[in-house]
């Protein structure tokens, strides 16, 4: 590809990132203002840096996942037999679009739990626990190796069960539609709205069971919900709290740099020890 096309694409994916951020203000500015949980400014303390997370994000970790990606699909192509690809292909499209969101679930569980409990990990994933004000667009605040190394965990599972057909010769619709899926649903489990679901809190994440993941209250309450869509998840795992209030606050005692280029590469030095988790009890 040369640079003309470089830049074509590069401009193409700035347009349809700031396409997708307007529509998402329009949902979600209204939404936070009528229905907030706690009330707070819409160009809040650090609104500015989450847009270039929005944009960096939207972009970088896509280019980092070409790679392996690539690598894991060869190895799988040729790992199984064509006929296994041919006969998960044949179930019906409901069937292999459930299976595909529950083991994408499976592998962004511990992808997202070992970023807590992996010191070399947690020193990317604390960049999106520094948020101490919490909506919508806090979902874009990530060291783009954390979004990489979480993303590219919850595909594997896809792969390895041949929900996502490697080298096919067609658009793979399974992960695509389970990537859109999870992507904007994060948006709405950030978000600040006060909205309770009874029941289905245990079944479908929801931002009461995912604003209690951000929670800085005390050391007996963090590292729980770490599903980005199914509660149940944790349940298995032992990680789930659903208490009946809502955290006190939010963030981390992780020192963070409050400036973008410390936060993107302080990461990159490990230097410093207090860059060690709190340990992940269960309940």
């Amino acid at each position: 590809m040369d640079l003309y096309q470089r830049l074509l694409s590069f401009a193409s994916d700035l347009v349809r990132l700031s396409g997708w951020l307007v529509l998402l203000l329009i949902v979600f500015v209204p939404l936070e203002r009528i229905f907030h949980h706690r009330s707070q400014k819409v160009l809040r303390r650090s609104f500015g840096a989450d847009v270039f997370y929005y944009f960096l994000n939207g972009i970088l970790p896509k280019l980092l996942m070409i790679i392996p990606l690539s690598l894991l699909s060869a190895g799988m192509h040729h790992l199984y037999p064509l006929g296994f690809y041919s006969s998960v292909a044949a179930l019906p499209l409901w069937l292999r679009l459930a299976a595909a969101l529950v083991v994408n679930e499976v592998g962004g569980y511990w992808g997202h739990r070992w970023s807590h409990e992996i010191p070399l990990l947690w020193r990317f994933h604390v960049v999106h626990h520094s948020a101490e004000e919490m909506d919508w667009l806090v979902t874009t605040r990530s060291h783009p190796i954390d979004m990489f190394f979480t993303h590219f965990c919850a595909l594997i599972p896809l792969y390895v069960t041949g929900l996502a057909q490697p080298l096919a010769n067609k658009v793979d619709f399974a992960p695509m539609a389970v990537t859109a899926v999870t992507m904007y649903w994060a948006y709405f489990i950030h978000a600040n709205v006060s909205w309770r679901f009874g029941f289905l809190e245990w079944l479908i994440s929801t931002p009461y069971f995912h604003h209690w993941h951000h929670t800085n209250d005390t050391p007996e309450v963090l590292n729980k919900n770490f599903a980005a869509t199914f509660p149940w998840m944790d349940k298995c795992f032992g990680t789930l709290y659903l208490p009946k209030e809502w955290p006190a606050k939010y963030g981390s005692d992780t020192p963070v740099a409050p400036d973008l280029t410390g936060q993107l590469l302080d990461p990159l030095t490990f230097s410093d020890p207090v860059f060690d988790p709190p340990a992940v009890k269960q309940i």
